[in-house]
């Protein structure tokens, strides 16, 4: 993965972003043959004499999964200064002639090999901030709802951060952030039409309320509501789009 702009004017314009376009991956050894040569592009050198899996990067398993990803300016900041902080950190462990493979990776063990897991730095990171006990992975289904609901629920622009190669694997997964939207859409409709008629009406002697049957149910008619939709492009076009999903 590839940060644009290593010198930082990226962030400064708040245009950062990762390429992804390799995967870390554990395989067996009798597997990595029958593997395409073009597919494995780096091989790490073994600890363990005789183990029958070996670490390797390789290509993502299908065209979606090669992806620009843009990042958050906070985030894209914290990754340079923590840059900074391994350059020096290196120097250090190679001043003091400790062994450092420098594979030119930003996260790594202290060997300089990459993380083959998470768990144990994950759970020490829920453990010191209190966090619940959710399993790594999670942090991906969190980042697509989080991102369906700041988008208002654009499926294509989350899908390609997902590397999902199907959106069909977008709705089915989180069709229920889109099924919530949707209800808050007829809340905001039922709001922005007929909020006002609710406020200023008055009960009839009954306690029943008033009804004109030149009017519709909710006492609003169509001249009013295309008076509303003339006077505000944004309703309208949040009505189209909601018309649009619904279909």
């Amino acid at each position: 993965m590839l940060v644009a702009g290593g010198s930082g004017k990226s962030v400064a314009e708040d245009d950062s972003w990762l390429y992804i376009d390799r995967e870390l991956t554990r395989v067996d050894a009798d597997a990595l043959k029958a593997l395409n040569s073009k597919d494995v592009l780096f091989k790490f050198p073994k600890i363990l004499p005789g183990k029958k899996t070996e670490l390797v990067l390789k290509t993502p398993k299908t065209r979606s999964s090669v992806r620009k990803v843009w990042i958050p300016r906070t985030v894209a900041e914290l990754l340079l200064r923590y840059r900074e902080w391994q350059l020096d950190h290196i120097q250090q462990i190679k001043e003091v002639g400790d062994e450092y493979l420098d594979f030119d990776l930003v996260l790594t063990e202290d060997s300089g090999r990459p993380y083959q897991t998470y768990k144990k730095h994950f759970d020490k990171l829920k453990a010191s901030h209190g966090l619940p006990d959710v399993v790594f992975h999670s942090l991906r289904h969190s980042s697509t709802t989080y991102k369906l609901k700041l988008s208002g629920g654009d499926i294509k622009a989350t899908q390609g951060d997902t590397g999902h190669a199907q959106v069909e694997m977008v709705t089915k997964v989180y069709s229920h952030i889109l099924d919530e939207d949707r209800k808050i859409n007829a809340q905001k409709f039922d709001e922005m039409f007929y909020g006002q008629e609710k406020r200023e009406s008055r009960p009839s002697e009954d306690g029943k309320g008033s009804f004109h049957p030149e009017k519709d149910s909710a006492g609003v008619d169509a001249g009013q509501i295309m008076a509303m939709l003339t006077s505000n492009p944004a309703l309208a076009s949040e009505i189209r789009n909601l018309l649009t999903k619904s279909a």
